[in-house]
């Protein structure tokens, strides 16, 4: 049944590609995958001419455009030329023998233990910087071999979980096994004197000492000047307690004249003011005139009460 003619539809959309048309789109899909994998810019032998069209300078081919020319490199011409001109050249190059490589001899010791250490904690008297030394035993140490050491930061080791407020401070000596001291993430004085490393060949000895920076201090907050006439507060006490709020519900003070008495009630005898006694070397005051006397007490009938018995 013919499909072509009816109505709506396009004469030529059902028949087969032709030779040319595949060739083609061929090429076009080659250009594509070109394009993606290929620089033609790092291509030796792509050349633009003055007339800006480009040219293949292995083949000898002129092409319009660039994806005329990557869809040439993937063609049969250009891939066998590509293997002509290599075996031209692999035939005249002498045969260079390859560079020998860099054999690294590795050095196999047996594992003896751990050495022994000693740390002594001391402190600079004239700056006042803290410091630490450390001393290390290699008595069976392997000849030529010299003891090494580093710091490491926390977040290199896979022994403990990292901490930032420490390092550690590894020693490693063949045929011993590595050590490693874990001390304050502080910053290290590399000064001449502040730090130092010695190696004692006669006694086996390998002896570190390095000092911490000294930490600044941060200045204490200074107040504000007040205006010329206007006095400071004193600073609050460490530890002293605030003024306690006076309360609603306080007793008033009493008057001076003390409690009121309720009527009728006897009044109580009041005592003359006592006179303390003069001190030693001091002679002893003179008596009152009688009209500066202070009056005698009495009760309430006007009568003056016994005098009191006498020891």
């Amino acid at each position: 049944m013919d499909f072509q003619n009816r109505p709506g539809g396009k004469t030529g959309s059902g028949g087969v590609a032709s030779a040319s048309e595949s060739n083609r789109d061929r090429r076009e899909r080659l250009r594509q995958l070109a394009l993606e994998t290929i620089d033609i810019n790092k291509d030796p032998y792509f050349m633009k001419n003055h007339l800006g069209s480009y040219e293949c300078k292995l083949c000898l081919t002129l092409h319009n455009n660039e994806g005329s020319y990557l869809a040439h490199t993937q063609g049969k011409k250009h891939q066998t030329n590509l293997a002509r001109r290599a075996a031209k050249e692999a035939k005249e190059s002498p045969a260079q023998p390859a560079p020998e490589k860099v054999k690294v001899e590795v050095k196999k010791f047996v594992k003896i233990g751990r050495p022994g250490y000693k740390v002594t904690k001391q402190r600079d008297p004239e700056t006042g910087q803290q410091s630490l030394l450390f001393q290390i035993d290699y008595p069976e140490i392997a000849e030529t071999i010299y003891p090494r050491h580093r710091f490491m930061s926390a977040y290199e080791q896979r022994i403990e979980p990292p901490d930032r407020r420490w390092q550690y401070l590894l020693f490693a000596a063949e045929p011993y096994e590595t050590i490693a001291f874990k001390v304050p993430s502080r910053e290290i004085d590399k000064g001449e004197s502040k730090f130092w490393t010695h190696w004692n060949r006669d006694t086996k000895q390998f002896f570190l000492q390095f000092h911490f920076k000294m930490e600044k201090l941060l200045p204490p907050p200074t107040m504000p000047v007040p205006p010329p006439g206007v006095k400071r507060p004193p600073p609050p006490l460490m530890g002293a307690l605030p003024p306690r709020p006076p309360t609603s519900d306080s007793v008033p003070p009493p008057p001076p004249g003390g409690m009121p008495l309720p009527p009728g009630a006897p009044v109580p005898p009041q005592m003359p003011p006592q006179i303390p006694p003069p001190g030693p070397g001091i002679p002893p005051p003179a008596p009152l005139p009688p009209l500066l006397r202070p009056p005698l007490p009495t009760d309430a009938s006007g009568n003056m009460p016994p005098p009191p018995p006498s020891s």
